[in-house]
């Protein structure tokens, strides 16, 4: 069973939510909170396994929220649902720590498999749709504080060639088949590779791997 906590300012979004999700043989809403402070308290609470987060919440909005979860020690993971032709503040959610993100039109099947995706460690954007996002609105947005490039970071120091060359087609969108195809590569060792790569820069999933080849300029939005 996979709890879900649902943080959205709208009353009727969260009940929209909350129908669908306990319609499912194996999902349990926990929570619904209204902001971002309210949702920190009832994550530290209830301890769900997913966070479904809105950004764009009075108060403590979503971005913010969802960093105090992660720093805290949570085991909860974030999907953030929200507005994506508007919200140009989606890849700052990415960057707090989120395992992804759909927007709130997506079809209530997409929903369910982003949520059972999350659950199970996964991250929910897809490579290319992540390029896609980036390349939107890596323009747009201010430099991560601290972030050095690729020559100067010590997370990527780590690397070995091999390691450095993956994580560079990952931040260009390739999936671990085309990695293994282009490459000449066996699939079980570029899924070795990616874990390695996962390790050695400290990034939760994909999607963080992703932002950091962004934020090191081993990738530049096109």
């Amino acid at each position: 069973m996979t709890s879900v906590l649902i943080a959205d300012d709208q009353a009727l979004q969260r009940f929209g939510f909350r129908m669908l999700l306990e319609s499912q043989e194996d999902m349990t809403v926990v929570a619904e909170a209204a902001d971002g402070t309210e949702a920190v308290h009832l994550v530290a609470r209830h301890q769900p396994d997913v966070a479904l987060m809105d950004i764009r919440m009075p108060g403590l909005d979503g971005i913010e929220a969802t960093r105090r979860i992660l720093t805290s020690g949570a085991r909860t993971r974030v999907l953030i649902v929200t507005t994506f032709d508007l919200d140009e503040y989606a890849h700052d959610g990415l960057r707090a720590g989120a395992s992804g993100f759909l927007v709130k039109d997506a079809m209530p099947e997409e929903l369910l498999s982003g949520i059972r995706a999350v659950a199970s460690g996964d991250a929910v954007v897809a490579p290319s749709l992540t390029r896609r996002l980036l390349d939107a609105y890596a323009h747009h947005l201010p430099s991560t504080p601290g972030a050095r490039p690729e020559r100067e970071n010590p997370r990527i120091a780590s690397l070995t060639e091999r390691e450095r060359e993956i994580l560079t087609v990952i931040g260009q969108g390739w999936t671990n088949t085309e990695i293994a195809t282009r490459l000449h590569l066996a699939e079980s060792t570029v899924k070795t590779h990616v874990t390695r790569i996962l390790a050695k820069t400290g990034s939760r999933d994909r999607v963080q791997a992703v932002i950091l080849a962004y934020d090191t300029r081993l990738v530049n939005p096109r």
